[in-house]
């Protein structure tokens, strides 16, 4: 079954990566802008209680979701950035239309950014696509009827059409170590520039996980699906729902 209602939450987070990522955010922050060797926790989640990682050495860990991902060298960290301008934006939705804006406020309330990288600051025009990895974090509860990832990659295949990219094959199983995941390959052409992008998908511990990777070549992007493993998720940090 076909769950065809999107929720504002992953409808507002593509198209704040693709402005991230074709135009540049508007907010800043030098506390985020590198992925050093020290350990950086982030802040926790919701109410829902979503862990939502760290940072060290260059490696995203998130011990209760049960992956990791490596962050290249010398990448950009927008991760506050971007659940700020959600957050942002559904507090001038309340002024505007308190109750849709309330709904609409229930229904994210257990959805987050996990990471947002760049291979340099979004606000840097250059010539070559700005490589990036967005991970995202959803309660499928949201979507009544999802049943499997599969069904969630249709919802994220939709927005990722509404914003313009275009997929270069149907989707199909991608084995990560012993893990077997949808994924789903995209391409969208921004002047001279080809972004393609990789998005895999994941329901672990009642949350749905989409892992979206965006590089200027196909190299490029796999060399970036190559840095996701998948362990075995912490069941002592797992929230109960």
């Amino acid at each position: 079954m076909r769950i065809r209602r999107l929720k504002p939450f992953y409808s507002l987070l593509s198209g704040m990566v693709v402005i991230a990522i074709s135009s540049g955010l508007t907010a800043q922050s030098t506390s985020s802008s590198s992925s050093s060797s020290k350990t950086r926790k982030h802040a926790r989640g919701a109410s829902d209680g979503i862990d939502t990682g760290s940072i060290a050495n260059g490696v995203y860990r998130n011990k209760s979701l049960g992956f990791t991902c490596k962050i290249p060298d010398g990448w950009v960290l927008r991760t506050e950035e971007l659940n700020a301008v959600d957050e942002d934006g559904a507090a001038q939705a309340q002024q505007d239309q308190p109750q849709t804006a309330q709904k609409n406020a229930e229904e994210k309330q257990s959805a987050r950014v996990l990471l947002a990288a760049f291979s340099r600051p979004p606000e840097a025009r250059a010539e070559d696509v700005n490589a990036s990895i967005l991970i995202a974090v959803e309660d499928p509860a949201t979507y009544p009827g999802l049943k499997d990832a599969a069904q969630y990659l249709e919802l994220v295949e939709e927005v990722a059409k509404k914003q313009g990219f275009e997929s270069t094959e149907e989707p199909y199983e991608f084995r990560i170590g012993a893990k077997t995941l949808p994924r789903e390959d995209f391409e969208k052409n921004v002047g001279t520039r080809v972004m393609r992008q990789a998005t895999l998908v994941t329901l672990e511990r009642g949350y749905a996980i989409s892992f979206n990777l965006i590089g200027g070549t196909e190299d490029e992007r796999d060399q970036l699906v190559a840095g996701l493993e998948f362990q075995e998720p912490s069941r002592a940090s797992v929230p109960t729902k």
